[in-house]
């Protein structure tokens, strides 16, 4: 099973997924998380795989856009920042502030979305860096580079090379949300698969790592109605 990634903000992956009962090339856009499909026949080549996601890219991007309304994070718009609602709102600050109920941006600052983006992202860095630390030492295993990445089809990764992948937007979800999907991919550090070996060593991490992971199914597509671009 392999991966498309369709360019833009945020990128979309593709899920491939070979069938020996399918005779064409079919997309599939989940309800319920945003996961997008392609079932392709066992033998059709890659390549006429990724042709037909492109050619779709434009439907896919208008499945996806009727899950959620969209939201452009720019002054006077409410965003979740670590599971609170905040108001965008410009106050006598010079760099992009978190308060409790608000993210305070400068008086005379443009290109407000891209400006909280950034900040988001490099928050989000911070939070997933410790984490996965923290989880990577009780595991007792090493792992590599972390990356973050705008994606709807995952919210974290591990390579077999030990490198992580996640998504920024997890910083957006209370902490523990972005706490378990650490651990679930530090996990992956000891066990490439979804084993009961794997799962054990993710309840260890974890503890009540069920609940983290239902909010994730079922709120998770939410988080990428926000908009920073712009």
């Amino acid at each position: 099973m392999g991966v498309i990634t369709l360019p833009g903000e945020p990128e979309v992956e593709v899920t491939l997924r070979r069938s020996a009962r399918a005779r064409r090339l079919s997309l599939r856009v989940s309800g319920v998380d945003g996961r997008v499909t392609l079932t392709m026949p066992r033998f059709a080549p890659e390549r006429e795989a990724r042709s037909f996601a492109a050619e779709k890219a434009g439907w896919i991007r208008d499945r996806l856009a009727e899950q959620a309304p969209y939201t452009l994070a720019e002054v006077g718009a409410i965003v979740p920042v670590e599971g609170v609602a905040r108001r965008i709102e410009r106050a006598s600050v010079r760099r992009i502030t978190l308060a409790d109920q608000a993210l305070h941006v400068p008086q005379g600052a443009t290109r407000v979305p891209a400006r909280l983006g950034a900040f988001l992202r490099e928050m989000a860095r911070e939070r997933l860096s410790e984490a996965s630390a923290r989880h990577a030492t009780a595991l007792g295993r090493p792992f590599g580079k972390i990356t973050l990445r705008d994606t709807r089809s995952r919210w974290g990764s591990c390579s077999h090379e030990g490198n992580l992948m996640y998504s920024w937007r997890l910083i957006l979800a209370p902490p523990e949300v972005l706490d378990y999907v650490a651990a679930h991919e530090v996990a992956h550090l000891a066990h490439m698969d979804h084993s009961a070996r794997f799962w054990a060593a993710c309840g260890r991490l974890c503890p009540g790592y069920e609940a983290p992971r239902q909010w994730l199914r079922r709120e998770g597509a939410a988080l990428h109605r926000y908009g920073f671009k712009g």
